[in-house]
């Protein structure tokens, strides 16, 4: 299991040093990006992608959480993301999104919020490079994990195996040292932010979440 930071509750204030120390320890940096109209939250835009870009060469797995997806996609792309990844719950055309965002020469992923069946997505299976489990509701940092997710990255990885599919299985949402464990033989990258960002000493954190 592989390990995206998330930056939400990162320091901003002495963003560079501290996102550098970071960035060092972890696989992926996952960004989230709020419109305030999919989730009741804003975060940020294209621009601070751009500047972090500036940074670190690790892959920049971005989470738009945005109602309409299909108008940012070259934007974030064009940024610097490796992977741009939307929700299937979005006011968009699925497939049409999907196809998009590989136009722009980055790879695809689809997420599903905690009310949202796999089964909902598994005619997009074939075409995305990364599936995300959201296992807290979108839209802040600090929530509890849902235990209800791990029967939905379990059905993923039984649909990739069976199926010869080829997307990263991916969840995020309250995910530590106590909620990994159950999680970590499905997945093959686990999002957290908190428990890193906000722990006294975040590479320990780091090295906990790699050894499970």
């Amino acid at each position: 299991m592989k390990i995206a930071l998330s930056i939400l509750t990162l320091d901003f204030s002495n963003v560079e040093n501290k996102f550098r120390s970071l960035a060092e320890g972890v696989d992926y940096i996952h960004m989230d990006i709020m419109d305030a109209e999919f989730v009741p939250n804003i975060s940020f835009g294209y621009s601070i992608v751009a500047n972090l870009r500036k940074l670190t060469d690790k892959p920049f797995d971005t989470h738009l959480m945005m109602m309409h997806p299909q108008n940012y996609i070259n934007q974030f792309a064009s940024a610097g993301s490796q992977y741009i990844t939307f929700h299937v719950e979005a006011d968009c055309d699925v497939m049409s999104t999907i196809n998009q965002i590989k136009d722009a020469g980055v790879k695809a992923g689809i997420s599903i919020k905690p009310n949202t069946s796999v089964e909902e997505i598994e005619k997009y299976l074939p075409y995305v490079d990364m599936v995300l489990v959201m296992s807290v509701e979108p839209g802040f940092g600090g929530q509890k994990f849902m235990p209800s997710a791990i029967d939905k990255v379990k059905k993923l990885k039984e649909l990739k195996e069976k199926n010869n599919y080829n997307y990263l299985i991916n969840i995020d949402g309250g995910i530590n040292g106590e909620t990994a464990p159950y999680i970590s033989k499905y997945v093959d990258l686990a999002v957290s932010g908190s428990y890193i960002c906000n722990a006294t000493n975040p590479d320990e954190r780091i090295e906990i979440l790699k050894k499970l």
